[in-house]
C-alpha cells in the first residue's frame, strides 16, 4: 500500500489496490467514492478491439503455432537422377560388384550373382571397343578366319546409326562372359554418357544370390546356330 500524504492540512490521499482512490478529510472522515464513468465511445472501441482480436485468433492457421513439417521423401525424378548418376560412376570406373566367374558344365565360364538384383536394376556393362559398322564387319571377317577365336561382337542402333561393341579381346571384364539363354534373367539396354552409347545389362526379373546371369544373344541365323548349337536354347 503506497500512501502519499499531502501535508497541506486539508486531506490525505491514499492509493489502495484496484486503482481506487480514497480521500480522507482533515477531520478523519472518508469522502464518498464517486463511481467511475465510461463514455459510450470508449466502450464501443474496446468491444470492437476485442471482437477483432477474437476474429484474428479464429483465422489463425495451425502453422502459426506449429512449424511446417517438410517431407524427406525424394521425388521420382530425383531418385531417377541418382540412379543414372550411380550407373555412370560404375561404368566409368569399371567397377563390377555383385558377381563372380565360375566354370559351368557344357558352357565353359559363366557369371553368377553374389548378391540379389531387383527387376530393372543395373547389373553390368557389356564392355569392349565401340566401333562403327564398317570397322566392325572387317574385324568380324578376320575373326572368322580363326575358329579358335570366339565372337563377342554386339551390334545395335543409336540415334539412327549402327554401332558395335567388340568384346572379343580378353579384358577381365565380366559382362562379356555372361552366357546365352532365351529365358535369361538379364536384358541389354543402351545407356548414354555425354553422348557416347554404352551397352549395359539390367535385370529382367528379380535375381537371387547364387543364380547364373543369362541373357538372350538374339542371334537366330542358321550359320550362327550351326556354329553354336546352344543358341537354340
Amino acid at each position: 500500500l503506497l500512501k502519499d500524504l499531502l501535508c497541506n492540512g486539508h486531506s490525505t490521499v491514499a492509493l489502495v489496490g484496484h486503482n481506487h482512490i480514497k480521500a480522507t478529510q482533515h477531520n478523519g472522515e472518508e469522502e464518498p467514492q464517486k463511481p467511475e464513468k465510461y463514455s459510450g465511445i470508449n466502450v464501443r472501441v474496446a468491444f470492437a478491439r476485442t471482437t477483432a482480436e477474437n476474429k484474428n485468433d479464429r483465422n489463425r492457421k495451425v502453422t502459426d503455432y506449429f512449424p511446417i513439417r517438410r517431407s524427406c521423401r525424394k521425388s521420382k525424378t530425383a531418385l531417377k537422377f541418382e540412379e543414372q548418376k550411380n550407373i555412370d560412376e560404375l561404368i566409368l570406373s569399371g567397377s563390377e560388384p555383385g558377381m563372380m566367374v565360375q566354370d559351368t558344365e557344357g558352357k565353359g565360364r559363366g557369371v553368377f550373382a553374389t548378391q540379389s538384383f531387383r527387376k530393372g536394376q543395373y547389373v553390368v556393362e557389356y564392355h569392349g571397343n565401340l566401333l562403327g559398322v564398317t570397322e566392325a564387319k572387317e574385324r568380324e571377317a578376320a575373326y572368322a578366319q580363326d575358329p579358335t577365336t570366339g565372337c563377342y561382337m554386339y551390334y545395335f542402333q543409336y540415334l539412327s546409326k549402327t554401332y558395335c561393341v567388340d568384346a572379343t579381346a580378353e579384358s577381365g571384364r565380366l559382362g562379356r562372359l555372361i552366357n546365352h539363354s532365351k529365358t535369361g534373367n538379364c536384358q541389354t539396354k543402351l545407356h548414354a554418357i555425354n553422348g557416347t552409347p554404352h551397352l549395359i545389362l539390367v535385370a529382367s526379373k528379380d535375381i537371387n544370390k547364387g543364380e547364373e546371369l543369362l541373357y538372350d544373344y538374339g542371334d537366330r541365323s542358321k550359320a550362327s546356330i550351326a556354329a553354336h548349337p546352344w543358341l537354340k536354347h
